[in-house]
């Protein structure tokens, strides 16, 4: 017995049609007309959008940062997923001190197993440099798990040194992997948050004025020049400011290869959210992430950005922390607020409504930096990320006449805000299909079981030697 999706207007990177979708045992086997066979359930989707589920290549879940735990763990992180039409996540593993890379992966097995609503995999974080490292490495991406993250930032925790990126993007480019980087200048950050401090300045508007523009730019140039050095390509998280991009697109022309990221949040929102309300003055700590809001030219430029390709992915960077007692933790010191947002949950529909519908993109582009692009970037690619034969029925389905408004009180996300409280979307996500098993319908979660698999997934070279650049 079989699913057949009928009448619906299927959506690729490269064009958009109607017609019948068939799955069965996880798989979609069949696409075209008159697909049914007897036993067969068949669900009208005509007057909707099909796509590939969504790939989030960037959350943190049941994430540690010493002072509390985020808010939204893989159970409750997958699920919020699921309703927002992510079916796969992969998630940053904190790599800890003195730990060996099998020990980080043993300790998210733990957090990950039986947990998860849709399928995941991991990055694994880069936090300290020597040769044991090197050679783990090269295990971890027989165990499926080719991609790896590396800060510039939060000195003292996870910033590494310019000398140990070198040499770990030596080894990436040895194993033929991906290497991704927090850009943004640690020591620089520091100075900055010191000096404000000293002044009285404390409040959350100051998160931002603490890490300017000129900060991601300075990292970007720095990790660009040693991509140059390495002749070998970068990743390059959550960018966020106009400056970095246009310095990114400059290095491009004289070969340098970069692969581009950016949320949600730095498309939709800007710093004015730091001046908070004025019945509640901290309100602008909801906002407080790292790199911070920017202002509405940057937000322009990276739309820009992505409809001419220069961005190649976008993900969410989900690492939600409540309002009231997590976020509160630094009500006296802007610094010691914990850096994040939620966004897994509605990183698809805000993509469609401000951006299909205002016609800054293409639903076709939806689904290239939604979902296909992360697909074949990080070796997932044609299991996932596009819908074809042999694919995994990994399917949204996404009525585009109905519209909702976003607030925190119905979100599924385990956190007492979210940033885009009020948003009035057009278009609804109605049903999500994980491995051909409906797991949402009319936008509520249907599985009482954790349903999701781990993915191992095959290694950059491979990917771009079979299916051409990226």
């Amino acid at each position: 017995m079989g699913i057949v999706l009928k009448g619906g207007t299927i959506v690729s990177s490269k064009d958009s049609y109607i017609a019948d979708i068939r799955i069965e045992n996880g798989i979609i086997k069949a696409m075209g007309e008159n697909l049914e066979v007897d036993g067969d359930e068949v669900i009208n989707v005509s007057g909707r959008y099909i796509l590939p589920g969504g790939i989030d290549a960037h959350t943190h879940f049941d994430l540690d940062v010493g002072v509390t735990r985020t808010a939204d763990n893989f159970e409750t992180g997958t699920k919020a997923a699921l309703v927002g039409g992510t079916t796969t996540i992969i998630d940053y593993a904190n790599h800890i001190k003195g730990q060996r890379f099998l020990d980080d992966l043993r300790y998210y097995s733990t957090l990950t197993d039986g947990r998860c609503y849709c399928d995941y995999s991991y990055h694994l974080s880069i936090t300290e440099w020597n040769q044991d490292f090197s050679k783990e490495m090269g295990e971890m991406v027989l165990r499926g798990i080719p991609s790896f993250k590396m800060y510039m930032a939060y000195k003292d925790t996870l910033q590494v040194e310019d000398y140990e990126i070198e040499e770990a993007l030596r080894k990436a480019k040895e194993l033929g992997i991906i290497l991704s980087f927090h850009c943004e200048d640690g020591d620089e950050i520091v100075k900055n948050v010191s000096n404000l401090l000293l002044e009285g300045k404390t409040e959350p508007k100051f998160h931002e004025i603490s890490r300017g523009d000129e900060v991601e730019l300075a990292a970007v140039k720095r990790i660009l020049d040693i991509s140059e050095k390495v002749d070998y390509p970068v990743y390059i998280v959550h960018l966020s400011t106009k400056k970095a991009l246009d310095e990114i697109i400059r290095r491009r022309k004289s070969g340098t290869k970069v692969i581009i990221e950016t949320c949600p949040q730095y498309l939709l929102l800007n710093k004015e959210a730091y001046k908070g309300k004025v019945d509640d003055d901290f309100n602008g700590a909801k906002y407080v992430m790292s790199p911070p809001l920017r202002s509405k030219e940057d937000n322009n430029a990276l739309w820009k950005g992505i409809a001419n390709r220069d961005i190649q992915i976008l993900a969410t960077d989900h690492c939600s922390f409540n309002y009231k007692n997590q976020k509160e933790i630094g009500l006296k010191d802007f610094s010691k607020i914990p850096n994040g947002a939620p966004g897994v949950e509605h990183r698809m529909i805000l993509l469609y409504s401000f951006g299909v519908r205002e016609e800054r993109i293409s639903i076709n582009k939806l689904v290239e930096i939604t979902s296909e692009n992360a697909s074949k970037i990080f070796g997932l690619y044609p299991n996932k990320g596009v819908i074809a034969e042999g694919s995994d029925g990994d399917i949204l389905v996404l009525n585009p006449s109905e519209e909702e408004v976003i607030t925190w009180q119905n979100q599924t996300q385990n956190v007492d805000y979210t940033p885009y409280e009020g948003y009035k979307v057009k278009g609804k996500i109605e049903r999500v299909f994980l491995r051909g098993k409906e797991v949402v319908k009319d936008g509520k979660l249907l599985s009482d079981k954790a349903f999701g698999q781990f993915v191992s997934r095959k290694r950059l070279r491979d990917e771009v030697q079979k299916y051409g650049e990226i």
